[in-house]
C-alpha cells in the first residue's frame, strides 16, 4: 500500500483534540506536532490542523477520501446537531463551545467491544497499553514512516488467544471475560450482525449485557461509540458530576440514580442525548 495524502480546506466542524481525547478511541496518540497518529481497521493515518488546514496521510486500505469519509462521519451535519443541542440550555451551549470539533467515529464493533470490556475499572493509558499489546501480539504488521503498526486482531486472530495469553498482555481480571465474549461471538451465540441489524435499543441493550464484562456502562459505550446509537446517554463519574453539578445539586454526588440521570438526559436531549453526553463530559472532564 502506498501513502495517501488528503487536505480538507475551511472546514469547521473537525477538531483532532475533541475528537482523539473525548474518551470514544484508544489508539489515536498525540505527536510532537501536535498531530495524532492512530490506527483503525487497516489503516495508519496521521491527522494534523494547520490554521484553516486538516491534512491527512497514511497508509489506507481505499481511496483515503473514501477511507476519512465513512470513519469520521463526514456525511453527518454536525453544524445541524450542535444549533439543535445549543437551543437545550446555556450549560449545553458552553460545554458544545468548548468542544466544538467533537464528531463520533464509525468504529468497528468487534474492536469496540473487546476495548471497551478492558476499559472497565481501568485508566486510559494502561486500557491503550493492553489494546496495544493485543494488537502487537495478534493483528497484522503495517510499516509506514520506518515505524511498525498494528492492526486490532480480527475475531478469529483473537481467537488464537488462551486466557493465560491474555492474563500474560496485562488484562488482570478481563481476561477471562475478554477470552469468553471471544467464544461466544466465535460460535455464534451472539452475532455481530445481530447486534448492528437490532432496530431496538433494549433489545440491543440485553444481548450486549449477556457478554461477559459488558455491564450498564459499556453496553452503552459500545451503542454509542460502536453502533452510532445517538439517544444512549453512558454514564461514568465524570457525566455523573457534571449532570449533578448543573442539574440535581445533590450534595453527595455519589448517591445520585443512574435512572435519575437518564430520565433527565432523555426529556433534555432526547434523540441525541450520546452527543449532548459526550460534549459535557469532556468539557467537565478538561475544566475539572
Amino acid at each position: 500500500m502506498k501513502e495517501q495524502v488528503f487536505i480538507l480546506e475551511n472546514y469547521k466542524d473537525f477538531e483532532p483534540r475533541h475528537i482523539f481525547d473525548c474518551g470514544q478511541c484508544f489508539r489515536w496518540n498525540i505527536q510532537t506536532d501536535g498531530s495524532y497518529t492512530g490506527v483503525f481497521k487497516n489503516n495508519v493515518l496521521n491527522v494534523k490542523k494547520e490554521n484553516n488546514k486538516i491534512i491527512f496521510k497514511g497508509i489506507c486500505s481505499d481511496n483515503i477520501i473514501k477511507v476519512i469519509n465513512d470513519y469520521f462521519d463526514f456525511d453527518t451535519d454536525y453544524n445541524k446537531i450542535k444549533k439543535e443541542l445549543s437551543n437545550v440550555d446555556e450549560y449545553l451551549k458552553e460545554s458544545i463551545e468548548f468542544g466544538s470539533g467533537i464528531r463520533i467515529l464509525n468504529q468497528d464493533l468487534w474492536e469496540t467491544i473487546i476495548s471497551f470490556i478492558i476499559s472497565a475499572n481501568n485508566n486510559i493509558p494502561r486500557i491503550k497499553g493492553i489494546i496495544e499489546r493485543i494488537s502487537k501480539k495478534y493483528g497484522n504488521e503495517i510499516e509506514w514512516n520506518n515505524e511498525e503498526y498494528y492492526t486490532f486482531p480480527t475475531l478469529e486472530q483473537l481467537s488464537k488467544a488462551n486466557v493465560e495469553d491474555l492474563r500474560a498482555l496485562g488484562l488482570g481480571f478481563r481476561d477471562k471475560r475478554v477470552y469468553d465474549t471471544t467464544r461466544i461471538i466465535l460460535n455464534n451465540e451472539i452475532s455481530l450482525e445481530e447486534l448492528i441489524n437490532e432496530k431496538n435499543t433494549d433489545i440491543l441493550r440485553e444481548k450486549l449485557l449477556t457478554l461477559p464484562g459488558v455491564g450498564p456502562k459499556v453496553a452503552d459505550c459500545i451503542m454509542l461509540f460502536g453502533l452510532k446509537r445517538f439517544e444512549v446517554f453512558p454514564i461514568d463519574v465524570w457525566v455523573r458530576r457534571v449532570m449533578n453539578d448543573l442539574y440535581i445539586k445533590n450534595e453527595d454526588e455519589t448517591k445520585v440514580n443512574k435512572r435519575e440521570i437518564e430520565k433527565l438526559a432523555m426529556e433534555k436531549y432526547k434523540n441525541l442525548a450520546g452527543l449532548a453526553q459526550q460534549y459535557l463530559f469532556y468539557w467537565k472532564r478538561e475544566t475539572a
